[in-house]
């Protein structure tokens, strides 16, 4: 009974440190923000809203919270040697990563950024300075960067199974400016999960000893430990316009997870031989930059998959509670036959549509080419195309040029989307594009040319 009172005890001092620290509601702010652009987004290029950002926000708010039980409790068994000095350091890290770009905000880079720099001072370990500069570096020398790196992929391990769990379920349509200047289809996908860690970490005074010795800390542990309170963002950030965004989601969670593997084995062999430590710290932010690169070049050279055919029109989305929705179309299906009517434009479903203006039959193509019929009355209020947002066609008056997005856009919705023709005030013509596709870590921002 003494025990559980005392693990009681610990997990309410700690939730008070939790709840005493600003980050954790400034990273939902920032989350709903992000929410709350893609929403602007939306009714910019469609009129209408596919997404709630505030559904959107508490989704995401709830699969952080289990997201930070999983890995406070598998993080228990390895160790982690962090002071409040060091939560404080590693955030301000962050924050100014954030105002180069939004995807920075992430530990892989602020933690590895760290490590590379404690590497560096291991070099000059008489180096000094006066005052508040001297606290600064005693807190970095003090950080046990393989603990934290290998945090860090335990972080990235949750990602992985959040992004096959909620990753395709908020990706927004868009249309892009494709290959030599061509209108196409795709989804810009970003999810994003304020995660409450609570660390175990080795006490400064004595205490009740562990019944396990974690991975890292040695004989700190000895002398008992104590709960701290650890807010931190988990995300990614992709574009697709090669494939579905279910199938991009998989795809992208299946190499956060060998990522996730691969910096976890380099921190703990770090752990155990200290000069592989800053292997380590390259790694966490270089192989992150090298899944970025990677999954830009494997769109830049795939063709696109949401362009109409020569026959039939190609879905991009379908609107939640639309009579599309309720006739089982799916996105990245083919609309073929209208009413018995073969459709290859616009103006030809919404011809199609008005041979009968009470009831509809469908000749729908499925991913597979295999033909499924369709059919349902037309009810006065319905939308005029049935709740359905078709690819782009040579005509499209509006497209999206990607652009790393900055702190001070994320804060203004219209920032960077309005202006001028569309495109954001200052924008040089023929500036170059930059559609920077990452499995994380906070989206990207976008402009829109007419």
């Amino acid at each position: 009974m003494e025990i559980v009172l005392e693990w009681v005890w610990r997990l309410s001092d700690a939730l008070v440190q939790f709840l005493a620290q600003p980050f954790y509601y400034i990273s939902i702010i920032l989350i709903m923000l992000q929410y709350r652009r893609q929403v602007h987004l939306e009714r910019k290029l469609f009129h209408i809203r596919l997404h709630s950002w505030g559904r959107q926000t508490w989704s995401t708010v709830l699969g952080g919270l289990l997201a930070g039980i999983m890995v406070s409790l598998v993080s228990a068994f390895l160790g982690t040697t962090l002071t409040f000095n060091g939560v404080i350091l590693i955030w301000a890290i962050s924050i100014i990563l954030l105002f180069f770009r939004v995807r920075y905000l992430c530990f892989a880079y602020s933690v590895g950024l760290l490590g590379v720099i404690q590497f560096i001072l291991s070099w000059f370990p008489d180096f000094e300075l006066a005052g508040f500069g001297q606290e600064v570096l005693i807190a970095i020398r003090e950080l046990n960067i393989p603990s934290l790196l290998a945090l860090v992929a335990l972080l990235h391990l949750a990602e992985a199974l959040l992004v096959r769990w909620q990753g395709a379920a908020f990706a927004g349509p868009l249309f892009y400016e494709g290959k030599r200047g061509k209108v196409v289809g795709g989804y810009q996908m970003k999810s994003f999960w304020p995660v409450p860690l609570f660390l175990l970490i080795p006490a400064q005074t004595t205490g009740s000893l562990l019944p396990w010795t974690p991975f890292f800390g040695g004989d700190a542990w000895q002398g008992g430990f104590s709960l701290m309170a650890l807010p931190v963002v988990i995300g990614f950030s992709e574009m697709t316009v090669s494939t579905l965004p279910k199938n991009k989601a998989r795809l992208t969670s299946s190499r956060l997870l060998v990522y996730a593997i691969a910096l976890l084995g380099l921190a703990m062999l770090s752990g155990w031989w200290s000069p592989l430590t800053i292997v380590a710290a390259l790694a966490a932010f270089g192989l992150h930059e090298l899944l970025v690169w990677y999954s830009r070049f494997e769109e830049q050279n795939r063709s696109p998959f949401f362009v109409h055919p020569q026959r039939g029109l190609k879905v991009l989305a379908v609107l939640p509670g639309s009579p599309a929705e309720e006739l089982g179309i799916k996105v990245g299906e083919v609309i073929y036959k209208v009413n018995g009517s073969p459709v290859n434009t616009k103006e030809a479903l919404h011809s199609g549509l008005r041979m009968n203006p009470a009831f509809c039959k469908l000749e729908v193509l499925n991913e597979q080419g295999e033909s499924k019929f369709l059919q349902r009355a037309i009810y006065a209020g319905d939308h005029h195309q049935l709740g359905v947002i078709l690819a782009p066609d040579d005509n499209a008056s509006v497209a999206l040029r990607l652009k790393p997005l900055s702190l001070l856009e994320l804060l203004s919705p219209r920032r960077g989307i309005g202006g001028r023709n569309g495109a954001p005030k200052g924008t040089p013509k023929g500036a170059t594009k930059e559609a920077t596709i990452g499995s994380q870590k906070s989206a990207e921002g976008s402009t829109l040319d007419r």
